[in-house]
């Protein structure tokens, strides 16, 4: 029986490569991989002297012979395979060994293996008769089968090219997506248009207490070899396991939280997220204060909902916390000792979360029934500097801080959308309405008063007056939408007429 053994990740090589020994199997080996087994004074035989051809071309032609490949590819149920290979003087080859460079770790052209997936795939195509093995927590199972079986199962074999072939295609993914994110960063040619193909390769990270309902599986999923995202480095400290939606709309809290500190005179955000809508959002340069206006905002809202800080959670801040209803899940940069130990003491069914910030991505996805639909990710790029003030009266200085928080979290909230904003304090969103007048409805009625002298938020323009004057109705004194509806000359004359200041962005912010 011969193996051949070349592989990036050393764990667990030498003991098994000690292994196959014991059993009288033949290794053959090359470039670092033969180092390693040389210097553990393992015998074998170098891919050379199998080849009777030297490496070439600095390491790019090494095992790309058929000496190595007729080996591993021969169907040993097809007696004219068998007349090939005896005919060339090729040995066959039962196992292979081989898993492949993280590509993502230094991707560059250098780095774009070429015989190891061809190894790889070769032994997974021909699994009937080949073994083959990219993982080294599979070495275990593998000496142990031959060892009381002789040599490996169908079963096994099977179950081995299966994950062979992921691992070939995570790699493929990897390249693809170092180039498509070279392009997107003008290291080369930009596309002028989203990519004509998109290869996604997912393993999964964790698993989820369950899905969006009790009866339905869920587990956390990565992109393989892709920039880490920032759930891979969150720490949880007590509470249950983290649920489908928790992660949903921890992801829509935490995301939002860190686009307010972008605007001036957030120094600290706290937003609260119900089923991905923000019901509590507060900013300022007290995070304690930010907390208890974000909770002040919709206090029945806020129960079981997502708590996302922008700063350091201490004592204080989780006296505030535990003295309301539950948040499911707080998300923070940095919880101290004693405000986890209160959190212990007093919430223990509180999911406690320190989480690195979020980095953007680079295309949003969305699944339909044999596809996706794929987009750039909604990004906020009209700034101050280019909104229009369409009315007679020009904002304050508070109004347009209040203007733009209000924009911000409108823009974060589900569509058709209505969001109010009162010195710093979101305190009226209306979501999720099939018109625009509902959706004012709403927000004034959480609102109960608090928006006179605000700001109101549209995240799409007003087709009719009646939804201008159901923000209105509020009291606001700036009104914010995108603009860009036949009827605009009439809406700006209706916020004359209101005496209410109207700011159009040309920009539309749904979100469905």
């Amino acid at each position: 029986m011969r193996a051949l053994l070349s592989v990036y990740d050393k764990t667990g090589l030498i003991e098994f490569a000690r292994d196959l020994v014991s059993l009288d199997v033949e290794i053959i080996s090359s470039g670092g991989t033969s180092t390693s087994l040389a210097d553990a004074g393992i015998k074998h035989l170098e891919v050379a002297e199998v080849t009777g051809a030297p490496e070439m071309l600095g390491g790019r032609v090494k095992t790309l012979h058929p000496k190595i490949h007729g080996g591993i590819l021969a169907d040993r149920s097809k007696p004219e395979h068998l007349e090939d290979i005896n005919a060339q003087g090729i040995d066959l080859i039962d196992l292979v060994v081989c898993n492949l460079y993280p590509f993502r770790s230094d991707p560059s052209i250098e780095m774009i293996d070429v015989g190891g997936p061809t190894m790889v795939r070769a032994a997974a195509k021909n699994h009937d008769h080949v073994g083959v093995v990219v993982d080294p927590s599979d070495y275990p199972k593998v000496i142990a089968e031959m060892r009381t079986q002789g040599s490996l199962s169908a079963t096994t074999r099977r179950s081995l090219a299966r994950k062979a072939f992921a691992h070939t295609s995570d790699y493929d993914a990897a390249i693809v997506g170092w180039f498509d994110e070279a392009e997107s960063t003008g290291e080369l040619p930009q596309s002028v248009d989203l990519p004509q193909s998109i290869t996604i390769s997912l393993e999964r990270a964790g698993e989820l207490r369950y899905g969006e309902n009790p009866h339905q599986k869920g587990a956390r999923y990565r992109t393989v070899g892709g920039p880490r995202g920032f759930w891979d480095d969150v720490v949880q400290h007590g509470g249950r396991e983290l649920s489908y939606l928790n992660l949903f709309d921890g992801e829509a809290a935490w995301r939002l939280a860190h686009e307010l500190l972008e605007l001036e005179g957030a120094d600290k955000a706290a937003v609260i997220v119900k089923h991905a809508n923000p019901c509590g959002v507060a900013i300022g340069t007290d995070l304690l204060t930010a907390y208890q206006r974000a909770f002040e905002a919709d206090p029945l809202s806020a129960f079981g909902g997502i708590v996302a800080l922008t700063g350091e959670v201490d004592l204080d801040i989780a006296t505030a916390i535990v003295a309301n209803p539950l948040a499911d899940v707080l998300i923070a940069p940095s919880i101290t000792n004693d405000a986890l130990e209160l959190f212990a003491a007093k919430r223990k069914n509180m999911r406690p979360l320190e989480a690195p910030r979020p980095r953007s991505e680079l295309l949003a996805f969305r699944q339909i029934a044999g596809g996706f639909l794929v987009q750039d990710p909604d990004r906020f790029l009209a700034e101050r500097k280019n909104f229009e003030v369409v009315t007679e009266r020009q904002p304050t200085a508070a109004e347009w801080l209040d203007l733009e928080l209000a924009w911000h979290v409108c823009g974060r909230t589900s569509s058709n959308a209505i969001v109010f904003a009162k010195d710093g304090q979101i305190v009226g969103v209306g979501c999720g309405q099939q018109n625009r007048v509902d959706a004012a409805g709403l927000a004034s009625k959480k609102a109960a008063g608090r928006a006179v002298g605000g700001a109101g938020a549209s995240d799409a323009f007003f087709p009719f007056r009646d939804g201008l004057d159901a923000v209105a109705d509020a009291g606001v004194a700036i009104v914010v939408q995108p603009g860009g509806s036949l009827r605009d000359k009439d809406i700006i004359e209706a916020a004359n007429e209101r005496n209410v200041v109207m700011v159009m962005t040309g920009e539309r912010h749904f979100r469905h």
